[in-house]
């Protein structure tokens, strides 16, 4: 029992990635804990769970009394909150509320930072999302049968400048451009919001970038793409997804590939070398 982890206690916002974890954590042989969010966490991760409480945004008490008193030793965040819940979607707790007043930017990352300093000040160590996922962080080179063009290539590298200049102000990971200018930017609304509405005055052949934030902390809110990114690029006739890889997710990357190919959709994960030039 020495080498004993105990049980691990996920944090589950919406999508797939909260039972993909639960799977790969229960394949590890951890007892799996479940915080569910109302109106975002899929019935399926409930599930599955071998203990679980709903709650709402902001009942950061009832989420530690509920992990204490399960066991849980360690904790992940992992899945999509509707960043719009924010504004009419929470009930918190006393717990909450103080920790709330205390956050001076109300930011992804502030928040998260701060609800994790809150849990480990109670003995529970918040994990990177990736634990047992490794295997699902975008591969590097060329995914898809069509290459970039030369001026497709200079709409990546133009994008991955501004990409990373608005993840370093924590306001979005994604950006869409065609001939060098900027047609959209990530914000509240997330990225598939963020596609349509630069496909939209792109009109087509839209070219979108989505990397890491400067400093990204892998506990939480890593880039993820799959299928319904595809299927968004295609509803606008965008040309090109380039994403950041190895600090990213890759969700259904067949399919994914699958229906990138049939719309004829360049599919890259480009790094980023030391002096600042990209490998795609």
């Amino acid at each position: 029992m020495g080498n004993d982890p105990g049980n691990i206690g996920i944090i589950a916002g919406g999508g797939q990635f909260p039972l993909l974890f639960l799977e790969a954590a229960r394949r590890a042989g951890r007892t799996v804990v479940v915080i569910a969010h109302k109106g975002e966490t899929a019935p399926e991760v409930a599930a599955a769970a071998d203990a679980v409480c709903w709650v709402k945004l902001g009942q950061l008490g009832k989420v530690i009394s509920f992990f204490k008193a399960n066991r849980v030793s360690e904790a992940v965040f992992l899945g999509s909150i509707t960043k719009t819940q924010i504004f009419r979607d929470v009930l918190p707790d006393l717990k909450g509320l103080t920790l709330w007043n205390k956050i001076d930017r109300k930011q992804d990352d502030a928040i998260l930072r701060a609800v994790a300093g809150a849990l480990e000040q109670e003995g529970i160590s918040v994990r990177e999302s990736t634990l047992y996922l490794r295997h699902l962080l975008f591969p590097a080179g060329l995914l898809s049968r069509r290459k970039p063009t030369k001026e497709q290539r200079q709409d990546i590298e133009f994008g991955w400048r501004n990409a990373r200049a608005i993840g370093a102000l924590d306001i979005g990971q994604c950006v869409v451009v065609r001939n060098r200018t900027v047609l959209a930017v990530e914000a509240i609304d997330g990225t598939d919001a963020t596609i349509r509405r630069g496909g939209l005055l792109a009109k087509e052949k839209a070219v979108v970038v989505k990397v890491r934030k400067p400093g990204q902390d892998f506990r939480f809110d890593l880039p993820a793409t799959g299928l319904a990114t595809i299927t968004t690029l295609r509803s606008v006739g965008a040309a090109v997804l380039a994403v950041e890889a190895g600090q990213s997710l890759l969700f259904d990357p067949e399919a994914m590939i699958r229906e990138a190919d049939a719309a004829g959709i360049v599919v890259v994960g480009v790094t980023e070398r030391e002096d600042g030039t990209l490998d795609f």
